[in-house]
């Protein structure tokens, strides 16, 4: 399709702009642009199409099913969006005195309430804009309460070959080494390995549980308690929450902080780079680290407080409040008893759905698993040379996003698969059906899935070139 620059013609606008009702403020000259924005000269009717052209280009959980592995965006409720839409929320403004915004304020700390009983921590901060912010946020608290207590030998965070991409990177940027431990053949954590990786240098660990593999480990009291005995703490990455929210809290499995992706446990819309929230949640003795200011109740009233030995702010204001708005609501909708449902259903749907198409695919770990499971296509790649890449494009001609590929690293040709609880059973049965008839394509017309998709907008676009060298801005 065309770009919006390569519409319309010279002169040709719809702005519609109402009398100015305030006094005009004139910008001195060394302030003036001395030459127009080369920007679009479209009409009204122009611009809509090319709008609508871009909304039916663009899939998403609007549109049909979206197995994305560890990073499932849930379905955002609809009375999210109405109360997000309250002038009461988006008629503010972040410096405003604290007594005219008393109710945002409750909003946040409602928040921080339930994401404490939720997770078990004592305390949260609202500021990261998202789960790697989060990440992020995280490992500097944790920095933070080390170099408190003159800890400075510990340099070293130990990550499982089966952790997010993001963690060892995180753990770079906040100043530390990154230390890997292999997993077992089952895709838990070795223990052995674990214990010899530990020591003085040990600052903590970066876990997720369940795991990548969609895996809870059975061992993770026994995890958590040697990071401990060898001085360090314990980060649960919150990406995989969504499997047991409800049902187990990071906090009583040993976990000092954690970080929460609000868009895969609580609903939150958080797609093409924004606007997300990683609330980071943490025990009480770290609670004195936290980036500040945060919501406290005296006497009745709401007011922010800055911890005590806060290591600074990680973003400007309060996060990004109205995506924590709809936290809020999707935990106030579903309730005591709605969350563990939700979990329980997420974890239902992937067995089943995993269980559907076992004859098909190889699984790459287990009989079953929590909210999401992992498939291997080594063998049929290497007896048909059909990749997973091929089968996740092929699906595509079926109506369906791709899962997550290539991912986790330490399992071949991998398609990591999430349903969510919201799927309905007919849904996952026709899934199920697709990708059984996939599998029959990849055996008998190899050809066929090397070409796919054949009846998308882009087909298979360079996307190693497209990620070195993006091209962000048009040129006229």
């Amino acid at each position: 399709m065309k770009l919006i620059f390569e519409r319309g013609y010279k002169g040709r606008g719809s702005e519609h702009l109402p009398c100015c009702d305030v006094s005009v403020c004139q910008f001195p000259e060394s302030m003036m642009r001395t030459e127009k924005p080369a920007l679009p000269e479209v009409s009204e009717i122009e611009l809509v199409r090319h709008y609508t052209e871009l909304e039916k280009q663009t899939y998403g959980v609007n549109d049909g099913f979206y197995p994305l592995g560890s990073c499932t965006m849930k379905y955002n409720p609809r009375i999210n969006e109405e109360m997000a839409s309250l002038p009461g929320f988006t008629n503010i403004h972040p410096l405003q005195s604290q007594d005219t915004v008393q109710g945002c304020m409750e909003v946040l700390y409602k928040a921080e309430e339930t994401l404490n009983e939720i997770t078990g921590m004592d305390r949260f901060t609202m500021q990261p804009s998202a789960g790697a912010h989060g990440e992020f946020t995280g490992l500097l608290l944790i920095r933070a309460w080390h170099l408190h207590h003159g800890n400075t030998q510990r340099t070293k965070v130990i990550v499982p070959d089966s952790a997010h991409g993001t963690n060892p990177a995180t753990v770079t940027m906040a100043g530390y080494e990154t230390v890997n431990v292999p997993s077992t053949k089952d895709g838990l954590v070795d223990l052995d390995a674990l214990r010899e990786a530990v020591g003085e240098d040990t600052a903590g660990l970066m876990l997720t549980n369940p795991n990548t593999l969609g895996l809870f480990d059975p061992n993770i009291g026994e995890i958590t308690k040697i990071i401990h005995d060898a001085g360090g703490l314990c980060y649960y990455d919150g990406a995989n929450l969504n499997a047991v929210m409800g049902q187990a809290r990071p906090g009583d499995m040993g976990f000092d902080c954690v970080h929460l992706n609000v868009h895969k446990t609580f609903s939150a819309p958080h797609g093409g780079g924004g606007p997300g929230s990683g609330p980071v949640g943490c025990k009480a003795f770290l609670a004195p680290f936290l980036p500040g200011p945060v919501v406290e109740k005296e006497d009745g009233a709401f007011t922010f407080k800055t911890p005590e030995f806060s290591y600074g702010r990680v973003r400007g204001f309060h996060g990004n409040f109205l995506v924590l708005v709809k936290t809020l609501t999707y935990i106030l909708s579903l309730g005591r008893e709605g969350i563990p449902e939700a979990s329980a259903n997420a974890v239902l749907n992937a067995n089943y759905l995993m269980n559907r198409i076992a004859k098909d695919y190889d699984i790459a770990s287990g009989s079953h698993c929590m909210h999401e499971f992992v498939i291997t296509l080594e063998r049929l790649q290497k007896e048909t040379g059909v990749s997973a890449l091929d089968v996740a494009k092929r699906l595509i001609d079926y109506g369906i996003h791709p899962p997550t590929m290539y991912f986790p690293l330490n399992v071949k040709e991998a398609l990591m698969v999430e349903p969510v609880e919201t799927e309905p059973l007919e849904t996952l049965d026709e899934v199920a059906e697709i990708f059984k008839q996939v599998m029959e394509e990849a055996k008998e017309n190899p050809e066929l899935l090397h070409g796919a998709p054949h009846n998308a907008p882009i087909g298979r676009p360079d996307e190693v070139n497209a990620a070195r060298n993006p091209v962000l801005r048009y040129t006229p």
